[in-house]
């Protein structure tokens, strides 16, 4: 019996030392799961950290995208406008250069039409003259005195144009305003000087209009001397 309760009571203490150890193992799983919790919830705030930085960067990323957005649209906006007034500036100047083009057209044809008007006009007398010549009755020495006159009114008008006839006969030939049709061997006269003019040359103050048709003397004891 006393070695019954001996047993006995070594196993109450065994089971006392287990239940200890028990015991201890259940503190020790506690700590692992508050261990275990605690980092848990660190890696949730850190996420939720992250989380938070990622969406602050994105609305910032955002708001710098809509800046740059905003800034684009106002740049196109006056560039648009700076186009327009290029536009409207182009077709100004296209319209004035057409109105110039024109007025300078229009100035040179009234320039030409005053001058044929003051070219022609004074010859309108005369182109009544010679009908009146040619409708006239009487001998042929009064129509001879007739279209004299006319002539005469004739080189009254080429003189108020400033329209002069060229200095032929008696003259030196001069190949500027004399047009040499042939020559004349003759001992009267200087050698190379006109002596007989077929068509009258005509000058416009300096410039000349038309050569003076002319025959040249040739005078063969001038040239051997």
């Amino acid at each position: 019996m006393n070695r019954h309760k001996g047993a006995a009571g070594q196993w109450g203490k065994v089971a006392r030392w287990a239940g200890i150890g028990n015991n201890r193992e259940n503190s020790g799983s506690g700590e692992t799961m508050a261990e275990e919790t605690g980092v848990q919830a660190a890696e949730e705030r850190d996420m939720t950290l992250e989380d938070s930085q990622e969406a602050q960067a994105n609305s910032g990323q955002s708001a710098e995208e809509t800046d740059a957005s905003s800034g684009l649209k106002k740049e196109l906006e006056q560039v648009k406008g700076e186009r327009d007034q290029l536009l409207d500036r182009l077709a100004r100047l296209q319209a004035e250069f057409e109105n110039s083009r024109r007025r300078e057209v229009k100035e040179r044809q009234d320039v030409r039409d005053y001058a044929v008007q003051n070219a022609v006009e004074p010859f309108l007398g005369v182109m009544d003259n010679f009908q009146l010549a040619l409708n006239a009755e009487g001998s042929v020495d009064q129509l001879r005195s007739g279209v004299e006159l006319i002539l005469r009114q004739m080189d009254d008008v080429l003189r108020g144009l400033n329209v002069q006839p060229v200095e032929s006969v008696g003259q030196q030939f001069d190949p500027r305003v004399h047009e040499a049709l042939g020559s004349i061997e003759t001992a009267e006269y200087p050698d190379h000087q006109v002596i007989e003019e077929i068509r009258k040359g005509y000058k416009l103050r300096d410039k000349l209009l038309r050569p003076a048709l002319v025959k040249i003397a040739v005078n063969g004891k001038q040239v051997s001397e």
